[in-house]
């Protein structure tokens, strides 16, 4: 069997499998509900071709069936729930890639054989089965999977989670109409990793680690509908991405990448928000902006131990104020990161990824009265461009105005323009080529990076008050000294950048906007 995969994949606390086998949005079956044990093996090449190449290949078990499946990664642009499956029933418990129905698939493979394959690990798993139709002409079916991931060495990962998969029908809005359900009563987690991904982790004892945003490059025959689905999809996979090395708290850039992650998301709402109704805007933007805020904190204690305090304590070894600082900044810092766990476990924080894939996957922003602007999302994305980033730059260059005389606090907005003119420059770049492109952005990415060092300087006296509010009573008086010389040290740095930034605002403004040259012709 080949085709597509339609699933969502929810993790569940152990403890709340029982009460998720009674729930009432899961007992309306077509069917009695089936159990039976699924034992796989996974295999790859000694240099796990098929891992970097995105695909899994396994044997499982099924009574007396042995089954060989192909899954490749997501297809770009048609969202994490989709991906390509092919099936077919085997004779030995090794697979046989000439049974594959598309050879295609192993293009990249440097002609892989079966000999070539070996096993990685396994999947012992106790799955129940249910088909419940909410619909006509739609049919979910429900996998409530109970077991363990087993490793070379014996290493193993307990498995608690729910599989829903659309086995008829294509309309993913009943997937998720499910999953919110089943969610309002007992508390689930999106799963992004595959039982696969989680099996080659264990078995290389990889840990989770952070992921920048990947390029993106749209198709310049693409709609404005298409690529405002494209980027937001990209935008959520770059959040979800995180998760995992967020939620560890031991790499700073994990929370970095997942604040990009929103603050990408937030531009791209903003830049098609002519398209998007105002009620959907309303509703999701602070809660993406609420998610974003309760990150900040663990972020500027990293960036001020990181950046700020470190270059003086290296400057100053041994200097007790400074030491005395350092502990109280990573207790703020352990504080910041109890807020960033407590905010991911919380289930408002599953309810908000589900509600922003339901409403890309689902392209609500079609609810709506027809007008002309509405209309404009089925227009070619290449003729809207340049207008949508010109009016991010133009906003820039407004806030701009008499650069030099700027105090910090319009500096500050200004910086926040700029941010967004960025990633919207991002967003849209793989349409356009050339020098103008390349010099743009370089000239953009300077004078964001010096306007990102005052602002991180501009925080110390918020963190400082922060250290006075939590810790008055039991920090050791001597970090205030300590305070004051990260201070002092970073004020005179930026007397000293002064002059720099001023030129690079003037550089900035001299490059000529890219999108204003000629799209390259097509073919």
């Amino acid at each position: 069997m080949s085709g597509l995969e339609i699933e969502l994949k929810l993790a569940v606390a152990p403890s709340d499998m029982d009460r998720l086998r009674g729930l009432a949005c899961l007992s309306d079956t077509i069917a009695k509900p089936k159990v039976k044990p699924l034992d796989s093996i996974y295999f790859d090449t000694e240099d796990r071709r098929f891992l970097a190449n995105g695909l899994s290949l396994r044997v499982r078990r099924v009574g007396r069936t042995l089954i060989q499946t192909l899954k490749s990664a997501p297809q770009p642009g048609a969202g994490a729930l989709v991906r390509g499956e092919w099936e077919v029933e085997v004779a030995h418990p090794r697979p046989d890639l000439s049974l594959l129905p598309d050879a295609s698939v192993l293009d990249g493979l440097d002609g892989v054989g079966n000999d070539d394959l070996v096993p990685v690990f396994e999947t012992r798993i106790r799955r129940q089965i249910r088909h419940l139709s909410p619909r006509p002409g739609i049919t979910i079916e429900v996998a409530l999977d109970q077991g363990e991931i087993v490793a070379p060495g014996g290493l193993t990962l307990p498995v608690h989670e729910l599989e829903l998969e659309l086995s008829e029908g294509t309309d993913t809005a009943a997937l998720y109409d499910l999953a919110r359900a089943i969610h309002a009563d007992v508390p689930v987690r999106l799963e992004m990793q595959t039982k696969s991904a989680r099996g080659y982790a264990l078995s290389s004892g990889a840990t989770p680690v952070s992921v920048k945003a990947a390029k993106l490059t749209l198709d310049p025959e693409a709609t404005v509908e298409e690529t405002l689905s494209t980027i937001v999809r990209h935008c959520l996979g770059h959040l979800m991405a995180n998760e995992p090395v967020t939620r560890l708290g031991q790499d700073p850039e994990g929370v970095h990448q997942m604040r990009v992650a929103l603050r990408r998301l937030r531009s791209a709402l903003q830049i098609f928000r002519p398209f998007i109704p105002a009620d959907q805007l309303d509703d999701l933007g602070p809660r993406v902006k609420a998610l974003a805020d309760a990150l900040g904190s663990a972020r500027e204690w990293d960036v001020f131990l990181g950046d700020l305090l470190h270059p003086v304590a290296t400057a100053l070894p041994g200097h007790a104020g400074l030491a005395e600082l350092e502990m109280a900044a990573r207790a703020a810092r352990e504080r910041g990161y109890a807020l960033v766990r407590t905010t991911l476990a919380d289930p408002a924080h599953t309810a908000l990824l589900l509600d922003l894939a339901a409403w890309v996957d689902g392209r609500q922003w079609r609810n709506q009265p027809v007008s002309e602007q509405s209309t404009l999302l089925l227009s070619p994305v290449t003729e809207m461009a340049g207008a949508l980033l010109g009016k991010r730059h133009k906003q820039a260059r407004r806030r701009g105005r008499g650069f030099a005389k700027l105090a910090a606090a319009p500096r500050h907005e200004l910086r926040i323009s700029l941010k967004k003119l960025r990633y919207a420059a991002d967003f849209f770049r793989s349409l356009y080529e050339g020098k103008a492109l390349r010099r743009f952005l370089d000239e953009l990415s300077t004078l964001q990076e010096h306007l990102g060092h005052l602002q991180d300087v501009a925080t110390v006296d918020k963190l400082v008050a922060e250290l006075e509010r939590t810790g008055e009573e039991t920090l050791p008086p001597a970090w205030r000294l300590g305070a004051g010389l990260v201070t002092g040290w970073h004020a005179r740095g930026l007397h000293d950048l002064e002059e720099h930034i001023v030129a690079d605002w003037h550089r900035f403004t001299d490059a000529k906007p890219f999108w204003q040259t000629d799209l390259p012709d097509e073919g």
